[in-house]
């Protein structure tokens, strides 16, 4: 018997960049970046808009189209910008997959040329997935345009979109070449996308690191006042944070730890069962406030810090209740476990908390506990009356 062994690594770099109006002509971001890219010959671009970013920005399909007729030695836009819905809906939607690939295909847009997604976290990972499948996959460029995307999920190496009723469970591993972050376009968001991004930014500071949450502590009022040089701040450093995280360990995946996941098991399937009317970030914010509450009933997370969390999630504005929580266990946030392992591959694991900044890994987890701590989370939600007072 015989047999050959292959071994080989593949080096990804990419940068995120941090800006603003990035598609005027006196900012010169874009084009440096294009006569960067080495090749005799021009490429093609393919731009992707996320239809509520094209609503609150009447004129950036006309911008874009002024800043690329100044790059035609470097690049050729397409002339087709598409216009896509945003939110969950555009991962919902097999049709908007097939609709990017119709794209590709009559513009003739090849492996050498770019995809440019231009929206919120849910755009970006529809159109980074039909790009990675187009051609066995053509490079794409994210340019998010919410706190959760410009801080999370858009400078990251995932790709996905919703199949069969389940978050995520047809995607990719593959980096951006480039992602830009704009500040401008973070002006118009309403006040629950703005909030939402930073649900993000907690989780990996309460996993990673103990200074930052007590910066998030101290400027909460600041954030929820919607202070722009604050949120810089924070995007900058929850974005570099998750550089790190998937520059350092299992960047694809191949393992069952996920450690960016802290909060995640619920929140996904609470996603799922609110059909998707809750945002990712809000699940996820209730997410943290249940595993740190189950994380204070192991005895690992004292009084104090736990309070400390949910005061401040509760100050930038988050609601920690919602009534599927409560759903019948046989469809509810407890059968979002099973999910959660299926999705993982191997053993269910799921983080959890030592200490602020100190994140910590388990295989099982108590249901009773689970009940407990949305029963708490339920008696310490304010009433509507209360909040009228």
């Amino acid at each position: 018997m015989s047999h050959l062994q292959q071994s080989f690594a593949v080096r990804f770099t990419y940068n995120v960049f941090f800006t603003e109006k990035l598609f005027k002509s006196t900012n010169p971001l874009l084009a440096d970046f294009f006569t960067q890219q080495s090749s005799e010959l021009r490429k093609k671009i393919l731009f992707v808009i996320d239809s509520g970013v094209a609503d609150a920005h009447p004129d950036l399909l006309t911008d874009i189209k002024a800043y690329f007729a100044q790059l035609t030695d470097r690049v050729e836009l397409v002339p087709e910008l598409i216009v896509i819905p945003g939110g969950e809906i555009s991962k919902n939607d097999p049709a908007l997959v097939e609709q990017l690939v119709d794209a590709v295909d009559r513009h003739g847009v090849d492996r050498h040329s770019y995809i440019v997604a231009v929206g919120g976290g849910s755009v970006l990972d529809m159109v980074g997935y039909a790009a990675a499948i187009s051609h066995r996959g053509i490079r794409h460029i994210r340019i998010p345009t919410t706190v959760l995307s410009q801080n999370d999920s858009g400078v990251g190496v995932k790709n996905s979109v919703n199949y069969r009723g389940k978050k995520n469970f047809l995607g990719t591993f593959v980096p951006p070449v480039a992602v830009f972050n704009d500040r401008d376009f973070l002006i118009t968001l309403d006040d629950r996308d703005w909030r939402a991004g930073i649900s993000e930014a907690i989780k990996v500071a309460l996993i990673k690191d103990s200074l930052f949450f007590e910066w998030i502590e101290r400027n909460a009022e600041a954030l929820a006042a919607r202070d722009m040089e604050t949120m810089d701040y924070l995007i900058h450093r929850c974005a570099e944070m998750h550089l790190e995280h998937i520059a350092g360990g299992d960047p694809f995946e191949m393992g069952s730890s996920r450690p960016l996941d802290f909060g995640h098991w619920s929140a996904h399937k609470l996603e799922q069962l609110t059909n998707f009317e809750l945002r990712h970030g809000e699940a996820v914010a209730i997410g943290i406030a249940m595993d740190c509450l189950y994380s204070q009933q192991l005895g690992w997370l004292t009084d104090a810090d736990t309070n400390r969390v949910l005061k401040t999630l509760r100050t930038l504005g988050f609601s920690l209740y919602q009534p599927m929580l409560d759903a019948d266990e046989s469809k509810g946030v407890l059968k979002g476990l099973a999910e959660f392992r299926e999705h993982l591959g191997g053993q269910l694991t799921i983080m959890l908390l030592q200490g602020i900044g100190k994140g910590v890994e388990v295989h099982e987890i108590d249901a009773a506990k689970v009940r407990w701590s949305i029963a708490t989370l339920k008696e310490q939600e304010p009433t509507a009356e209360s909040q009228l007072v």
